[in-house]
Order: C-alpha cells, then structure tokens, then sequence
C-alpha cells in the first residue's frame, strides 16, 4: 500500500515546486528590506521595456526570413540558392556595419544633419559600469527606459529590412560580390544619414517630419535604393521583349512565396509595435495595442482591396498582387499606426495596397524589372503611408512632403553613384551565359532543387528551334 502511495504522488515535482516557491518568498522579502519600492518599481520597468524591446527585435530580424522565402519562391529554381545567401549575407552585413559605423552616424552627437563619425558602438558608461558591480552605476542604469544594447540591436533589425528590400527588386542578374559591398554601403552611410535626420533628432524631426516605424525612413529608403540599381542593372535578359510584350516569369515555388508574406506580416507586429520603445503605464499598453490592431487591419484591407480589384488590373485574380497588397497595406500604416480611430487603418491600408497593385502594372509599362514587386510595395505605398499621416496622425503636410522628397532625393541620388561606380569598377551583371544556366550554378555551383530538370521556356524552345 505505501509503494503504490509513493508511485501515485509525483514527489520531485512538488519538491520542485515548494522550492522555487521557498526561494520567490525569500527573494521577494529581501528585495523590499533592502530596496526602497520606488528604487524596486523602476527597476522592473527597465527590465521590462529592455525585454520588451529585445523580443521586438527578435521579431523583425524574423521578417529577414520572411523576405529569403518571399523572393526564393519568386524567383526561378536555377536562382534560389543566390538569394538565400545574399540574405543571410546581407543581414551579416547590416549588424557588422551598424556596430561599426552606423549607429554612431544615426544616434550619437547628431549635429542636425549628421552624427558622430567615429567607429564602434558602445554602450553607456554605467552599463559597464554595473557588470562591475558598481551600485552607484546601477541607480544610473535603471534610471532609463532600457539598455543601449537592446536598443541598439532593435535599431540593427530595422537597418537589415531596408537591405531586404534591395535584394529582391535586383534578382537574377546582378553579381553576388557588388551587391554586397552597396549593402555594406548602404546599411553603413545611407541608412543611418536618413535615420540621424529624423529619430537621431536631425532637421527634418526640428521641423516636424512624422514616420512612427518607418514608411519613409526604413521603407521608402529602401525601395529608392532599388529603383537606383534595377535602372542601372538593366531588366533581365528578354523579359521585355522587342514588340513591347511582357515576358511572363512566374514564380518557382508559391506557397513559399506564401509563407514569407505571413512571416513579413508576423514579424510587423514587433516592427510597429516595437517602435513604441518604452511601455511605461496604462496609456502607453493601449497605444501599442491601437498599434497592433491597426497593422493588422491595415494589411488585410491592402490584400482584400487588391483582391476584388486584381482581375481588372491585371486581366485575372492574381496571387502575387494579392500577397503584395497586404504588404503595402503594411508599409502605408507604418507611419502612423498609433491611430485611434481604425477606419482610418482600412483606408490607408486598402490605399497602400492598391498603390502597390497599380505600381506593379506601371513598372511594367516603364520597363522597369522589379522581379518581387518590391518597389511599390516598399516605395509607392510608403509615400502613402507617410503622406497619410496629415490625414488621420497629426502630421504636417509642408514637413511630411519635404521629408518625402529630401530623403527621397538623397537615397536615389547616392544609390545611383554607388551602383555606378560599382559598374564601372568591377560590373554589376552577370553574363548572358551565367544569366542563361542560373546564379545558382554560375556563381556557387549549388542547385536549391537539384533534382528537378530545368525545361526551356517557350521562348528559349524558339530560339533552339530556329538556329537549327
């Protein structure tokens, strides 16, 4: 009878259990002798708003794989394998360069236009201070919001998006080795200009510009930096073809193209709602959640607007303009979504999507090769976005447009004599051979599906046929 007792009650369990509570009742009770509760409470908001703000980050940096799957599924198989690195490089770079040399441009000692132009980020003084051991230094600490660590690695997520963006506009064509020195460029002295004029406090802040996550700032920046390199790269070879007719190249793999949309929108929950930084009371937990709401119905109207407008855009219901109106749906709420009034959210979202819609058509009547829909949806809807903000944020117009056009200016100005030079230099295609067999095998003779076979397309067959 006592054995089967002892084999009914699960006694390391509650063993386990009694002890962690012996050690909460004992932790808790010398916390409040030795701490004063004042000391106790802002303790625990800065440990709270740190996590808060390292767990959004952690977010974002997931959005970096919703964008490797997004454009590996659109390209075609022979070029999958190329843009899994260049994502994964790109984010390597956009950490390194940001710890090197961006974050100190972007935040430290901005002049109004510019910041400290000194190598490596640190973090306070009293930070190191308090691994010490230092309690002086840890009255300091806590007395902010949140450790510069996490938030410069928040900020490292946001700068690894806006290189994102550039990868897929670019692919199938350009060389991997030039791509990632305008990355290192662009993550490193670009980005972090934009960003040292706006949330560095620079003149455009002063004069009253307003982008709460990004539309323009992260978005925009990077849909700019890609219409510079697509119009110097050139479209892929016979994707327009001499009559003026589009050549169709649909995507190798749709449902990865899926789940990369559901991952970017994901992911935009830390990239909006994170952008609140600090949770400090009531007021600032229902903010984010207005916040939250507002990103998610903003990406559903861009998809269900583009959804029931696609076949007389295009001709049919087209997936793809679908998946990208829910990201341009995303990209136009950015700038304002602390709305309090939703209605406002669906508009602007069903707005972001369709100008993502019409701006795929327009690309394509401009001869402009965009392979993922990455400049409307990142570029077009973020002027939206950011133009939207006088509308429903509290925005200033005359600050809003000069904001738009002077970051706008400045990121297609200094894109395009960096991908210039870059041609010039070392060349930014890849020849007519390697672009025939595929980046995968011509550059790291690595197939992502390698055993599939490869047919000619229709017009390839033609060109067979007729040299026979």
């Amino acid at each position: 009878m006592n054995d089967d007792h002892r084999s009914f009650l699960p006694w390391p369990a509650v063993w386990g259990v009694f002890l962690v509570f012996v050690v909460f009742v004992l932790s808790t009770g010398g916390a409040e002798a030795a701490v004063p509760v004042e000391t106790q409470v802002a303790n625990n908001k800065f440990i709270f708003n740190t996590f808060f703000l390292l767990i959004c980050g952690a977010l974002i940096m997931w959005m970096c794989a919703g964008f490797t799957m997004l454009e590996s599924g659109s390209v075609r198989t022979k070029n999958a394998s190329v843009i899994c690195l260049k994502n994964i490089g790109l984010y390597g770079i956009a950490g390194l360069m940001f710890y090197i040399i961006g974050y100190n441009l972007m935040f430290v000692d901005v002049s109004g236009w510019i910041g400290a132009v000194k190598p490596l980020f640190r973090p306070s003084a009293d930070e190191f201070a308090i691994l010490a051991g230092s309690e002086k230094a840890g009255a300091a600490v806590i007395g902010t919001d949140y450790a510069s660590v996490a938030f410069w690695f928040f900020q490292m997520t946001f700068v690894a998006t806006t290189a994102s963006i550039v990868s897929g506009a670019l692919a199938e064509r350009v060389k991997l080795w030039p791509f990632f020195i305008f990355i290192a460029v662009l993550t490193g002295v670009i980005y972090p200009l934009v960003g040292a004029w706006t949330w560095g406090g620079g003149w455009l802040t002063k004069l009253g510009f307003s982008d709460f996550a990004g539309s323009t700032i992260v978005h925009s920046t990077g849909g700019w930096a890609a219409l510079a390199g697509v119009i110097v790269v050139g479209a892929r070879r016979g994707k327009f073809r001499e009559d003026g007719s589009v050549k169709s190249t649909p995507p190798s793999n749709v449902p990865l193209v899926t789940l990369g949309v559901f991952i970017l929108w994901f992911g935009w929950f830390g990239f909006n709602g994170g952008s609140m930084l600090v949770l400090k009371g009531s007021v600032d937990a229902v903010t984010m959640s207005n916040v939250m709401v507002s990103t998610n119905l903003a990406a559903a109207a861009g998809c269900i607007a583009v959804l029931f407008s696609a076949k007389s855009i295009f001709g049919r219901v087209d997936l793809l303009a679908v998946l990208n109106g829910a990201i341009g749906g995303l990209v136009a709420i950015t700038a304002a979504p602390n709305i309090v009034e939703y209605h406002w959210a669906v508009i602007i979202g069903a707005i972001g999507g369709l100008a993502c819609a019409f701006g795929l058509k327009m690309l394509e009547n401009w001869k402009v090769d965009d392979v993922v829909g990455a400049i409307p949806a990142h570029l077009f809807a973020g002027i939206w976005g950011t133009l939207a903000v006088c509308i429903a944020g509290g925005g200033n117009l005359f600050a809003q447009i000069v904001g738009i056009v002077a970051i706008g200016a400045f990121v297609f100005i200094a894109s395009y004599v960096v991908w210039m030079i870059l041609e010039k230099t070392m060349g930014l295609r890849i020849s007519s051979a390697a672009e025939d067999l595929g980046q995968d095998s011509a550059e790291l003779g690595l197939e992502a599906y390698p055993e599939f076979v490869l047919m000619p397309d229709e017009d390839d067959a033609r060109i067979a046929k007729g040299a026979q």
